[in-house]
């Protein structure tokens, strides 16, 4: 399985000067989150691990590997990524969408073979969507989206998953199925990294947590030395109140 590596990385936001250098990785078998308010850079942060942005400086490696040097179909298959909001580039089934998955797996021209569309079909097993593969995409709800944008991912099946709010638009029942199937990535040998609003979630699913203040500021590392009050009504400008709950600590903002 596949390491991601960010050293002396400093992701550029426009009209932000500079920023802590980030000198982190992720391994295989962690689950890290990425919190922070609106505007902090989370979302900049995924494009640029993702190599879909330059950084102001510093670079990023797959496997020891600059992205740069890396092919697209090559990369593809060691890192993926979930974005926050899905755009319909063009007319297409829920099943077709899914098998797009697999794209990276297969040389020029060469057709999808039984194995592919088996596992896209099983991709959107796993998410609740196998009744809807014959459904074009712009019919589906914004959860059905996030949860088809999540399956084509399982179907490309890379070393590294980034996902940007996984569980944008979804109900209480699949944002629980949705983490559980990060943290079942994680435990098969992925590495993964999420930007997440939910602080709870966080609590819950995450070993390791990047947090990331407006101003360029940040801080990293296991999620007991994150989990904080005092550390998170910092990030956040915001008085919390904690509890434990089955085991996880729990955040409730306190007006």
């Amino acid at each position: 399985m596949s390491r991601l590596e960010a050293q002396g990385l400093v992701i550029d936001i426009p009209d932000r000067d500079g920023g802590d250098p980030l000198d982190l990785t992720v391994l295989p078998g962690q689950m890290w989150g990425v919190l922070g308010p609106n505007g902090a850079g989370k979302t900049t942060l995924l494009h640029t691990l993702a190599g879909l942005r330059a950084p102001r400086c510093g670079r990023v490696e797959v496997d020891g590997v600059p992205l740069s040097r890396l092919r697209r179909r090559r990369l593809a298959q060691c890192l993926g990524l979930v974005f926050q909001e899905h755009h319909d580039g063009f007319p297409a089934t829920v099943g077709e969408t899914a098998l797009i998955g697999r794209h990276p797996w297969l040389s020029p021209w060469q057709m999808e073979t039984a194995e592919d569309l088996a596992l896209a079909h099983r991709a959107l097993a796993r998410l609740d969507l196998a009744e809807l593969g014959e459904r074009l995409v712009a019919t589906l709800s914004g959860g059905e989206r996030q949860r088809l944008a999540i399956a084509t991912l399982l179907a490309q099946d890379p070393g590294v998953w980034l996902a940007d709010e996984p569980t944008n638009h979804l109900d209480l029942h699949h944002q629980v199925a949705v983490m559980r199937l990060l943290a079942e990535q994680a435990a098969g040998g992925r590495a993964v990294m999420m930007c997440l609003h939910d602080l709870n979630l966080a609590a819950r699913w995450c070993d390791h947590l990047l947090l990331l203040y407006p101003d360029g500021e940040a801080c990293w590392g296991p999620a007991p030395s994150m989990l904080l009050p005092e550390v998170l009504e910092r990030l956040y400008g915001q008085r919390l109140a904690s509890a434990e709950v089955e085991g996880s600590r729990v955040f409730v903002a306190v007006p």
